[in-house]
């Protein structure tokens, strides 16, 4: 058996080495006869070409595949990127669109604000802030309008969007607000639409709670709030902000008016109707008496 295997072996390299030889030979051959310049020698290269190319369009089949397949691997990938940016896109749509929802009913609320009509003798007055209290624990402003322009204490303020506090203090020529984010501030508001009173307790947040609500479960985030006129302190319909549930799940008001820029003050002058002593004459007004004419006496004769 070994002496047939180291037979073999002497007889497969010589034969080995005789073809590497002829092969190398033949393509050193063919690289001489392709560098020739020669006219005859071109024609008979063109002949070969034509001959060969054409019958290797086979062997270009896989290499046409592999090359299309490249392309649409590439397609797909690039269909895959504008597919996630378009999946974000939409996100991005959605949370505008809730912003545009949002936007759209606080501008209904306040279309339907433009049509409360207030009581025609409730004139008002606008008077520049002059500076704040400057402390933490009190929040009030200081306004360039006192007694020479019929001031009064109690009367509400307010920065043209909502009801900002009420005057407590009187000068002669400036006058102190009380915000409604002070701890002293209390005021009577109603929450629409179910209706429900409440007082709007500042504790130096920019978010009072709302206290003493008559039906809680009633109340929901979102819901409008304005002053009750309660007391007769404040007048009743200006609005004062909106309700929100805060981190301690209390229902608490974000207030309407920008206290971030109050520049100016619109103090709102309110007077006390007349009072009612005779209820029954709002239904049945007073006639006037009848008068009954009398006959004249006859004059005996």
């Amino acid at each position: 058996m070994a002496t047939d295997r180291h037979t073999s072996d002497d007889f497969v390299r010589p034969v080995r080495r005789i073809l590497t030889g002829i092969a190398v030979v033949f393509l050193l051959g063919i690289f001489l006869f392709w560098r020739i310049d020669s006219p005859r020698a071109e024609r008979v290269r063109a002949q070969i070409v034509d001959q060969v190319v054409p019958s290797v369009d086979w062997a270009l089949v896989p290499v046409t595949k592999l090359a299309g397949m490249v392309e649409n691997f590439q397609s797909y990938s690039r269909i895959y990127e504008q597919n996630q940016d378009l999946r974000r896109e939409l996100q991005r749509m959605k949370a505008w669109k809730e912003a545009a929802l949002q936007l759209e009913q606080e501008n209904a609320k306040l279309l339907d604000l433009n049509k409360v009509r207030l009581d025609p003798k409730l004139t008002f007055i606008t008077g520049v802030v002059l500076a704040d209290s400057g402390s933490p624990f009190r929040q009030s402003v200081l306004l360039n309008l006192g007694h020479r322009d019929g001031i009064r204490d109690g009367w509400a303020t307010t920065d043209g969007l909502g009801l900002v506090g009420r005057v407590s203090g009187v000068g002669q020529s400036s006058s102190r607000v009380i915000l409604m984010t002070d701890s002293n501030s209390r005021v009577p508001v109603m929450v629409q639409p179910s209706g429900q009173r409440a007082i709007l307790s500042g504790d130096n947040s920019k978010l009072p709670p709302l206290d003493f609500v008559e039906a809680a479960d009633a109340v929901r985030p979102g819901d409008r709030v304005v002053s009750s006129g309660d007391g007769g302190v404040l007048p009743a319909g200006l609005l004062v902000g909106q309700v929100v549930e805060g981190t301690d799940r209390r229902l608490r008001v974000r207030l309407a008016a920008d206290y971030e820029r109050l520049e100016f003050l619109r103090v709102l002058r309110s007077h006390p109707g007349a009072p009612v002593t005779d209820p029954g004459a709002l239904v049945v007004p007073d006639r006037a008496p009848a008068t009954v004419a009398q006959a004249p006496e006859a004059v005996d004769g």
